[in-house]
């Protein structure tokens, strides 16, 4: 088992998207970048080999979790 996992990609980007709407950053931002990282794309491996999540699983949590950071940001 490898020490950090997936699981632990989305749960630091839940964290980052409510810091940085606490700290006055736009977190509605936080989607356009992946889509522009996946835009940008490259030869990534299939998520399933991968330990980090794939930008669209990134992208489709982010929003999920973005009411939350919407409550911080708006303080």
């Amino acid at each position: 088992m490898l020490s950090f996992s997936r699981k632990h990609e989305l749960e630091a980007d839940e964290m980052g998207l409510i810091f940085m709407a606490m700290a006055g950053y736009d977190p509605r931002q936080a989607p356009a970048f992946w889509q522009r990282m996946a835009a940008a794309g490259g030869g990534a491996p299939p998520e399933f080999l991968s330990t980090h999540p794939g930008p669209d699983r990134r992208i489709e949590r982010l929003n999920a979790n973005m009411p939350k950071a919407l409550q911080y940001y708006k303080k």
